[in-house]
């Protein structure tokens, strides 16, 4: 039945992986050390917890920052419209996921058109973006829009856009990704780890512009994130590579490591028992607290 709804590709994968008893399941490989606590300073940094209409993931967002020592704020676009936040404020910037404008024009789509169709907005955000002392994670929705106005954001002429899933279908699934080679300040220390993540889109396989701007990607190790399945290798194979993005890619990040974007959610399982399922050693953090807490790291 799944392959006459879905692609029949994806369904045969599936229903391949449900025979494999050899099959490990979910084991996680981390490379290092899971912070228990993080010195937090008096000052802490600014966030700013980035939404529009359709966002969702806002809460989870905020409370892995205030975790990891930052001071969070709920910021929404018509905020900044309106004069009544700005962006100037800010140490760092969050864009959330969900389904911005429910996703009419495409995901992400829509929220990066306000964006650069509007003056006032393209010019703050611009000029948030070209600051030195500032930080950006897009998650998801976040990270889909993020692509969407790549022309303002330095460093990232060759991000590819996010497009439909393979399967045909939303993928609400607990899939393990890489932390490969990147300069990105969100994975310091952590490269070649492999971790549990929550993903939950529509539309996260990636499409560059052309095979130059893969390879190029590739070669300045702007690529942070690659799906891999539980034997620990890169994959293409549905469903431990949920949307059929090439090469497994998952997140990218900026040429000075400042600005990131991924697909899948840490902020969902930043604490231990958020996950789904967990090794007994995680008390009360999981990996990705440690992404977050590397962000603070940034303002020490």
């Amino acid at each position: 039945m799944q392959s006459i709804r879905d692609n029949p590709k994806s369904a045969k994968e599936e229903f391949s992986l449900i025979l494999d008893n050899s099959n490990p399941g979910i084991n996680p490989k981390i490379n290092f050390e899971i912070p228990s606590k993080i010195n937090i300073s008096k000052s802490k940094p600014k966030i700013a917890i980035l939404r529009e209409q359709g966002i969702n993931g806002h809460n989870e967002m905020a409370a892995a920052f205030n975790f990891a020592g930052f001071e969070s704020y709920d910021v929404h676009m018509s905020d900044i419209l309106s004069g009544q936040k700005s962006l100037k404020n800010f140490n760092g910037l969050a864009a959330c996921g969900g389904f911005s404008f429910g996703d009419v024009l495409g995901a992400g789509e829509g929220w990066a058109k306000s964006i650069l169709f509007n003056e006032k907005l393209r010019d703050e955000f611009q000029d948030f973006f070209e600051r030195k002392d500032t930080i950006a994670l897009g998650v998801c929705n976040g990270c889909q829009m993020m692509s969407n106005i790549k022309d303002i954001i330095p460093g990232t002429d060759y991000w590819p856009k996010f497009i439909k899933n393979e399967s045909e279908q939303f993928e609400a699934r607990f899939v393990m990704v890489e932390i490969t080679k990147n300069n990105s300040l969100f994975f310091d220390e952590m490269i070649g780890s492999i971790i549990p993540v929550v993903v939950s889109h529509g539309e996260g396989r990636v499409k560059f512009s052309n095979k130059k701007h893969l390879d190029l990607v590739q070669s300045s190790n702007l690529i942070s994130l690659k799906y891999v399945d539980n034997y620990h290798q890169g994959t293409l194979m549905y469903p431990m590579n949920p949307n059929g993005s090439s090469l497994g890619i998952t997140g990218l990040t900026s040429d000075d490591g400042r600005v990131s974007i991924m697909m899948p959610h840490p902020e969902r399982v930043f604490r231990a028992d958020q996950n789904s399922w967990h090794p007994k050693e995680w008390i009360h953090f999981g990996p990705w607290y440690r992404m977050f807490a590397n962000a603070n790291k940034f303002f020490t």
